[in-house]
């Protein structure tokens, strides 16, 4: 096997500010959970290549706007990333080395791959927590500019913006200063935690215990304190058998959530371990 290069350590990121944490290599270490032997220098040579090729389409004095479209016509039409619209809840669009590899990837993973780009050529590109679908944005002289790179990077107008975002506030259109928090960038933290609960979501729903636990333990890794995190492990590991750490994680949920709403499910899922021998593991 060959030598890998240095990835952060999972248990030195929860002390680090959340523009800290090392997107690119924070990413590629979610991915090497599922692909152990997966080499990250490969992963960032392409990125570098990337930004490479770029370089010299963008000397001279062409404005922002122009700048990024040169990048997103590379990106999305010469190298070809888009869209996986037809296996959308394949893990594999989550995973960065495959998402190089395949040039397939969601909303969240072909930003990363957008960002890390884009930041290389100097351009302040950062990513939106958007509801619902993942968006990126660029600071421009009268404003921001927001981009879709799921849909090769095309301008997103206020318009849609709201009528994107209207189905998650209830129905409701949200107003200028509610559009402008909702578009706030997404620190390295939230995007990587965005990225791991897609997984686990997606985990989830097939039943996967054993990767519903690892995602869960790694959003944990991120922010010790996700209670939502805790109660998924808990579960998970209660499937697994592993009952002390399912009780550990429960109990902690309900001392972080005492209001939660499925807080009767939760009690009743510690009631059925206590009953439960403690197994080591």
């Amino acid at each position: 096997m060959h030598t890998q290069s240095p990835l952060p350590d999972w248990n030195t990121l929860a002390a680090l500010g959340d523009d800290e944490v090392p997107l690119l290599d924070t990413a590629l270490l979610i991915a090497r959970d599922e692909y152990p032997d997966l080499d990250p220098r490969g992963v960032t040579a392409q990125v570098e290549t990337y930004a490479e090729a770029l370089r010299p389409q963008l000397e001279g004095d062409a404005d922002l706007p122009a700048r990024l479209t040169a990048i997103n016509r590379y990106l999305f039409d010469e190298i070809g990333f888009a869209g996986n619209n037809s296996q959308y809840d394949d893990p594999r669009n989550s995973y960065l080395n495959e998402v190089v590899d395949r040039k397939l990837g969601i909303p969240i993973s072909l930003a990363v791959i957008q960002i890390e780009v884009t930041r290389r050529l100097g351009l302040p590109l950062d990513g939106v927590s958007f509801p619902g679908h993942f968006l990126v944005r660029l600071p421009v002289d009268d404003g921001i500019l927001v981009l879709d790179p799921y849909n090769k990077g095309r301008p997103v107008s206020a318009e849609e913006l709201r009528e994107r975002a209207s189905p998650h506030l209830g129905g409701q259109m949200p107003d200028d200063s509610q559009l402008l928090q909702i578009l706030a960038p997404a620190s390295h933290r939230a995007i990587l935690m965005r990225m791991l609960r897609n997984l686990k979501g997606l985990y989830q729903a097939g039943g996967d215990w054993e990767r519903v636990a690892r995602t869960a333990d790694r959003l944990l890794k991120l922010s010790p304190d996700t209670a939502e995190a805790l109660r998924d492990r808990g579960l998970a590991y209660r499937e697994l058998g592993y009952a002390r750490g399912a009780r550990e994680d429960l109990a902690r949920y309900l001392q972080l959530l005492p209001e939660a709403g499925d807080i009767e499910s939760v009690r009743e899922a510690l009631v059925d371990l206590a009953g439960q021998p403690t197994r080591l593991n």
